[in-house]
């Protein structure tokens, strides 16, 4: 079953093409159930729920004012469990509330592309990886070290569980070169990276230092997600973006175009899977 967040996005996502299918604009549909319009708003983002009453008038609303059949039970399937509470608790706490998510859309994503310059991303950080970088951080608050290795472990599940996602890597080659803790720890974790660049259902490329790519599109790291929808409306894709406080998330659908194209550009410009496993390998030899 999908995670609580992403069934919330799934459920907003339908009933916006619902609304939309049956000309309605966010006033309109408001006021057929005594809600503000920034209320179908916030419900059409994934954002707030509705009680079921209040969703089974919204749902039959909009299905007075379309010619083909709605399944009402599909919209009330959808709400059920989008409400659930206490995931974020115990050893998930150490998650920032802005990477929740994403943590989420990870989890059920059927494609998830990264882009990451300057330190590995989270998927495929090593133990001795992760604990150096937490002791260089600048945050001084530092959650408990076994928490922070079950959630990333758990994380982690997503490369070999069933009906595992593609995942694409394309990794800046400052990212390897880039010194967390030891030559030990770094040795170790490159390696790992080059083990998991073997699995079928990834594809990891390196951007080299002499790629032919516009310099201000290598500063900015970016996780895009492609979650496969139940209904209709097609798959719910996102973009992550995430700084040192906060992140965001994108959904428009320029936005996603845009940051699409930005990855087949990376795609292009990086080293083919077989010579960026070389460079892995070459650069862990180095430490």
């Amino acid at each position: 079953m999908p995670t609580p967040t992403v069934r919330r996005l799934q459920l907003g996502h339908e009933l916006r093409h619902l609304r939309e299918d049956a000309g309605c604009d966010l006033g309109e549909a408001g006021r057929a159930i005594g809600k503000a319009e920034s209320t179908i708003s916030r419900l059409e983002s994934g954002q707030t729920g509705l009680k079921r009453q209040v969703l089974e008038q919204l749902v039959e609303f909009y299905a007075s004012k379309v010619r083909v059949r709605v399944d009402r039970s599909f919209y009330l399937g959808l709400a059920k469990g989008s409400e659930q509470r206490g995931r974020w608790t115990g050893y998930r706490a150490i998650y920032h509330k802005y990477a929740r998510m994403m943590v989420d859309l990870e989890a059920d994503a059927s494609v998830i592309n990264h882009y990451q310059c300057e330190f590995l991303p989270g998927l495929v950080q090593t133990p001795g990886y992760i604990q150096a970088m937490r002791a260089e951080a600048v945050r001084q608050v530092v959650p408990d070290m076994d928490d922070v290795f079950r959630a990333r472990a758990e994380r982690q599940e997503i490369f070999t569980k069933e009906e595992a996602p593609d995942i694409g890597f394309v990794l800046s080659e400052s990212a390897l070169r880039t010194m967390v803790g030891t030559s030990d720890v770094m040795r170790e974790q490159l390696e790992h990276v080059a083990k998991i660049s073997e699995l079928p259902n990834v594809q990891l490329q390196v951007l080299p230092f002499d790629a032919r790519i516009h310099a201000a599109a290598r500063s900015q790291s970016f996780m895009t997600f492609r979650i496969e929808a139940p209904g209709n409306s097609g798959p719910l894709e996102f973009v992550y973006l995430e700084e040192h406080h906060d992140g965001k998330y994108l959904d428009n659908r320029e936005d996603v175009e845009l940051y699409n194209r930005l990855w087949s550009r990376m795609v292009g410009a990086a080293l083919d899977p077989v010579a960026s496993r070389d460079k892995v390998l070459e650069v862990a030899e180095s430490y």
